[in-house]
């Protein structure tokens, strides 16, 4: 375990990864978390005990885990129930059970879409009463947030709350258990209910939310899993980029071993290199997924993911370096890079790696619009990179004399990453 890794704290970093999922919102970014708070805040008036409402809080801020789509997201917050909502319940499932730390949250998880009505009708053995309240809990305050999403940041929320609350009244019985409607009634009289989903209250709410729960120190397994977790949400958000993270992390740390990074370095890298792409969650689904050229604003657009990447990590202790090298992977040593225009002086071997196996394992993969480069145009291409300070001519210089073993370190078997995410390979 890399020393610096000795100081994150689970719950820390799940909290900070959970701001990627919310980006998929693009224009609304805390959807998980004001679902997280007005779980806890129903808990608590309900008089749970404290561990139980930090469970609710953490399972409001990750029932979304299976969301990479910002269609799916929009249709999320624009309708009260649609046909498929039950898809990425299933694929957040699927997530969870195979993660050990969090895998309580899986059947919640799993039918946090399904009617209260029909949960009843479920076998003990398919899900526990108190595994049905926690799914209705998440379902309720989940469309309650979507009934008032139109309204955050207009000033008039307030004069729609009337409105909302009779909705998810009228629903008691069929899509929400009676008792908890009557939960949220009571809880969401308090004009401090709504006031606390305010980002600046939000902030606020979530380093309360840290303080009051169980730290969690992981082992470098438990966070290599996690970060492949997250690494398979942003590569499944597009049909070009499928495991592209993962092999990019395993070139990296493959190119590193042979540049003689130290082992500890080398951990980090393939962490950094699993993460990369974290901000692209909040690149909408038409650009990402536009086989063409994009214009002038769709590339502006494209251009700010590395940013992203850099917000959600840095703040996670122990993840300085790693937030680092993660976010400079469309940095060049020319300085012409972005977002921050590094310059070479500045760029660690680590980041250096890391942009050569980006690209290298972008143009060997095979894309719905083209096949992947085979390997001569490949180290062509790096080798004219090179000669505009693109790309660092020392590291491509290692891929040619290593490009059997980068070329297999690139493309990963999919069974590799279907088993590490929901243990199902």
């Amino acid at each position: 375990m890399p020393k610096a890794l000795q100081q994150s704290d689970l719950r820390h970093v799940i909290y900070a990864l959970s701001d990627a999922l919310d980006l998929v919102g693009v224009d609304d970014v805390a959807h998980g978390k004001r679902v997280g708070i007005m779980a806890s805040e129903c808990s608590r008036a309900q008089g749970l005990a404290e561990a139980e409402t930090t469970f609710l809080f953490d399972l409001g801020m990750l029932h979304d885990i299976g969301v990479s789509s910002t269609q799916t997201h929009h249709n999320l917050v624009a309708e009260f129930d649609w046909e498929g909502s039950q898809v990425h319940a299933e694929i957040g499932y699927d997530i969870l059970r195979g993660f050990a730390p969090l895998s309580r949250m899986a059947i919640p998880v799993r039918y946090h879409h399904t009617r209260w009505e029909k949960l009843i009708t479920l076998p003990p053995s398919e899900l526990t009463a108190q595994q049905v309240e926690q799914a209705n809990l998440i379902f309720m305050v989940d469309r309650v947030d979507a009934l008032a999403s139109p309204y955050y940041g207009s000033g008039i929320l307030f004069d729609h709350l009337g409105e909302i609350r009779d909705h998810i009244q009228r629903s008691a019985g069929s899509y929400f258990a009676p008792e908890l409607v009557d939960t949220f009634l009571a809880a969401s009289e308090a004009e401090a209910f709504w006031l606390m989903l305010e980002p600046r209250s939000i902030q606020n709410y979530l380093h309360d939310m840290l303080l009051r729960g169980e730290s969690y120190q992981p082992s470098f397994a438990e966070l290599k899993q996690l970060a492949v977790i997250f690494s398979h949400i942003v590569d499944v958000k597009s049909p070009f980029t499928a495991h592209h993270s993962l092999g990019v992390s395993r070139l990296a740390r493959f190119l590193a071993e042979r540049a003689g990074v130290s082992e500890e370095n080398c951990d980090k890298l393939e962490l950094a290199g699993l993460l990369h792409d974290l901000g692209k969650l909040r690149v909408p689904d038409e650009i990402l997924d536009k086989p063409g050229k994009l214009d002038a604003h769709e590339r502006l657009i494209i251009n700010t993911h590395s940013f992203e990447t850099y917000q959600i990590l840095r703040s996670i202790g122990g993840f300085e370096e790693i937030a680092l090298w993660a976010a400079y992977h469309h940095e060049e040593p020319s300085g012409m890079g972005y977002p921050f225009r590094v310059h070479e002086k500045d760029l660690s071997i680590e980041a250096r790696i890391l942009r050569v196996a980006d690209i290298f394992q972008a143009m060997i993969q095979d894309r719905p619009y083209r096949a992947g480069w085979a390997k001569h145009e490949v180290l062509r291409f790096l080798k004219e990179l090179a000669s505009k300070g693109s790309v660092d001519a020392g590291i491509v210089n290692l891929v040619g004399e290593n490009m059997a073993q980068a070329m297999a370190a690139a493309i990963p078997d999919p069974a590799d990453l279907l088993f590490q995410v929901g243990g199902t390979g």
